[in-house]
């Protein structure tokens, strides 16, 4: 008895130190992301994940611009390949829109049509596509517009919106999904994440080469609210939100309930459905119902890559070549996709708990050929 009371104190006091030590050097939001992670029988940031932070609410209007079901809906059934890897995934939204219209739509376990998910970093790309509707808007004058002008304290960096957007800002920003010491951890769980942020420093030569970094996007958000005055939620709410006739008001999670700043980085959530508008907005080059809601210059820069040397992005867009065919994508962690080729007319939403087992081993996780090959097999469209 006297060894256990022992363990049971020193354990206790290990414990307490640890959780002291956290807070002294400012890593006290590990313990939000053990709460809400691990207590919650994940080992990740999980799809529906809302119940646990702060969110603003993307609000739809009034008329809803429903999306038509293709004349063959759902006459043809996922291949044996498919339905398996949406199985071993945990697919939980799988649905192709041919020629604008629903052909193919499924839902797994408890989720359905209209079941809220996280975007992750499928939010990206709207914040690329706010940045051209602040500068269509007259809030922002270009893509050449330095970040100095917003944030003093970058005047020493030669850094452009434009180099937000892009992935080519130079900032000190390591991509790590499974350090809980990583300024990406830091960001998603943090209360104050402007000052994450702009602790940052420009630390490489900006404008000249694609390197992924979330912290990129968030600083670009965080441009967009100062120059338009305006909270995300609610710039993206009139510009696109409602103006593409969504079904449902979406949610976009913010740090804490008083700095109520948005996760600009990631974290809408919707459904499968109204995260294809997105998709459909920039195949027709940023017009809906023949109302050029976003510039259609700044929606072929954005499909396009910037660099020679990184071809797989544009701005706040994934560029993937496959089977001869040029395809762009809004993508997440955990595999979420809207996946676009215009020439062919076919929008492919998969949205689920899992990539496949090679994700981080490559730029394009093997799961995305799944989906598209498969998806064209249904569809019967030859490469």
């Amino acid at each position: 008895m006297k060894i256990l009371k022992k363990i049971i104190k020193w354990s206790s006091i290990t414990i307490l130190t640890l959780v002291l030590l956290l807070f002294v050097f400012d890593y006290d939001y590990i313990l939000k992301g053990v709460r809400v992670v691990y207590f919650t029988g994940h080992n990740t940031a999980f799809i529906d994940d809302f119940p646990y932070f702060e969110s603003d609410t993307i609000q739809k209007g009034n008329k809803t611009d429903a999306w038509s079901n293709h004349e063959n809906y759902n006459t043809v059934s996922a291949t044996a390949t498919l339905e398996k890897s949406n199985q071993d995934w945990g697919t939980v939204a799988y649905v192709i829109i041919k020629n604008d219209s629903i052909w193919f739509e499924k839902y797994y376990g408890d989720f359905n049509e209209n079941s809220k998910t996280n975007s992750f970093s499928m939010a990206k790309s709207y914040v690329s596509g706010l940045l051209g509707k602040a500068v269509m808007d007259g809030y922002i004058k270009s893509l050449d517009q330095p970040v100095s002008d917003f944030y003093p304290e970058y005047s020493y960096a030669k850094t452009t919106v434009g180099d937000l957007a892009s992935m080519a800002s130079g900032l000190d920003w390591v991509e790590s999904y499974t350090s809980p010491f990583s300024v990406t951890a830091r960001a998603n769980y943090d209360d104050n994440l402007a000052e994450t942020i702009l602790n940052q420093k420009v630390v490489k030569t900006p404008g000249v080469a694609f390197e992924y970094l979330s912290g990129s996007t968030q600083l670009l958000g965080m441009i967009i609210e100062k120059a338009t005055g305006k909270k995300l939620s609610n710039y993206l709410s009139e510009s696109f939100w409602k103006p593409l006739g969504s079904s449902d008001n979406a949610l976009w999670q913010l740090d804490d309930k008083d700095n109520r700043l948005a996760k600009a980085f990631c974290c809408i959530g919707s459904n499968a459905k109204d995260f294809a508008r997105f998709g459909k907005l920039y195949k027709d080059f940023g017009k809906w119902n023949g109302q050029q809601v976003l510039d259609s210059s700044f929606v072929a820069k954005s499909i396009q890559p910037r660099f020679p040397e990184g071809k797989e992005y544009g701005y706040g867009w994934w560029l993937k070549q496959q089977n001869g065919k040029d395809f762009f994508m809004m993508r997440g962690h955990l595999g979420q996709y809207v996946i676009v080729q215009p020439e062919d007319n076919v929008i492919i939403v998969r949205l689920g708990h899992r990539k496949s087992p090679d994700n981080n081993t490559h730029t394009f996780s093997n799961d995305i050929s799944t989906y598209i090959d498969e998806g064209y097999k249904m569809l019967n469209i030859t490469y």
